[in-house]
């Protein structure tokens, strides 16, 4: 151990002849202990929230998503196209349309946007689990086609889950003029018949405005053939989702946008990134108003120790040792009281992950989830970690050798 490491330690557990200076001292510790706990706490709540957002795009989104970077649609007979179906990688192909529309039940009128799937869409997604009602989900069959709607849609409609009328769909017709004497004539309709379920993703973007239908019945009130807005895929268990990104965008070329399932959502994980490095930024603020209980901790010490320290001096110590002495009882300081902070906040994310102690609202369940959800990211605790020994030898770096210049 080196003799500036040896007498610190000295230094910070020994008793000084001031109880004050053993108190502050204390106060110093925990003054970065807390605000290390609150980093790590916050941080985690970030993560558990963000996670809880993901788990929910699962349920809607696929895990791969092509759409064409010009237009609205491109040809699903396309060559580049054609030669995904038969890459071993993919689990799950399925062509989707989605356009806006009118839709009309009884005298309520609303725009929504009709996605036509495949019937291989329960495959592609968990939509399964996001499913009410008592029917199934279905698409169509020899007679009708049917619509399964987004809960918050239902409930601006009032159609109830198992509506008895069917919902009236109006989208314009791609060609021709707007008959401005008779403008419903510019229109074309279509009936959807209810399967007895409707799904709740529970994400405002797709219960209040999400139809689901055949692919067949989009394609043909809007008079496409071929044409699709998206391909959507579902991999193989054990395929690298970024690996297999990255060499099918080659594939295709600049023509076509691939993203997975956090590029489809980028706005909301932005802003949630956003959110989380700001509240980073204002707890790191936080640190570093704790770290002057350091400052002040170490100014008391290099009073109460100027005897020892002319002592050092005459059997040889130099200013650089003893500045190193009070230097590291500061990094000392900070490095328990990020250990202690570090540890204390994985034990209270441990008990509120498995537990849920901090509820969330009023306990009468007007939310996803009952309490605070949390997700600790060992990237995370590096990076707090790191943060408070940083704060901790720049806060205490410049006081030392200025008191050690001034009153030494």
């Amino acid at each position: 151990m080196k003799l500036s490491h040896f007498i610190a330690c000295r230094y910070l557990f020994s008793k000084k002849k001031h109880n004050a200076i053993n108190i502050i001292s204390g106060i110093s510790v925990c003054g970065v202990t807390l605000a290390t706990l609150a980093l790590i706490c916050t941080l985690s709540v970030f993560n558990g929230f963000q996670d809880m957002v993901s788990n929910l795009f699962t349920a809607f989104d696929p895990e791969i998503k092509i759409t064409t970077r010009e237009g609205k649609v491109f040809d699903a007979q396309d060559q580049r196209i054609a030669s995904l179906r038969n890459m071993p990688q993919i689990e799950v192909f399925t062509e989707t349309l989605e356009e806006s529309a009118m839709v009309q039940y009884k005298d309520r009128q609303i725009m929504a946007v009709i996605k036509g799937v495949e019937d291989n869409f329960e495959q592609l997604t968990a939509i399964d689990s996001i499913l009410i009602g008592t029917g199934d989900f279905q698409l169509k069959d020899h007679e009708v086609d049917y619509g399964v709607m987004g809960l918050e849609l239902v409930y601006s409609l009032g159609t109830g889950i198992q509506f008895m009328h069917p919902l009236q769909v109006f989208m314009p017709k791609r060609e021709g003029r707007v008959n401005m004497a008779n403008p419903a004539a510019s229109f074309k309709s279509d009936y959807l018949f209810s399967p007895g379920v409707v799904f709740a993703v529970k994400q405002q973007k797709y219960d209040c405005n999400y139809i689901l239908t055949s692919l067949d019945f989009v394609r043909r009130m809007l008079d496409y053939t071929t044409e699709v807005s998206a391909i959507e895929l579902k991999l193989k268990p054990g395929t690298s989702i970024d690996a297999f990104k990255k060499e099918i965008t080659t594939l295709l070329g600049n023509d076509f946008i691939v993203q997975n399932r956090h590029e489809q959502q980028s706005d909301v994980f932005r802003i949630m990134e956003i959110e989380k490095l700001i509240s980073y930024i204002f707890l790191t603020f936080i640190l570093l108003i704790a770290s002057f209980n350091v400052i002040g901790s170490l100014s008391m010490l290099i009073l109460d120790k100027r005897d020892d320290v002319q002592t050092l001096k005459k059997l040889g110590a130099d200013n650089r040792l003893i500045t190193n002495i009070f230097l590291t009882e500061g990094r000392m300081i900070c490095f328990f009281g990020a250990i202690a902070g570090i540890v204390l906040g994985l034990i209270l994310c441990f008990i509120q992950q498995h537990y849920g102690i901090i509820a969330l609202g009023d306990g009468t369940n007007s939310f996803i989830v009952n309490s605070y959800p949390v997700s600790v990211h060992w990237q995370d605790v590096l990076l707090v970690f790191a943060t408070v020994i940083l704060v901790g030898l720049l806060a205490v770096w410049y006081p030392v050798h200025f008191l050690i210049r001034r009153l030494l």
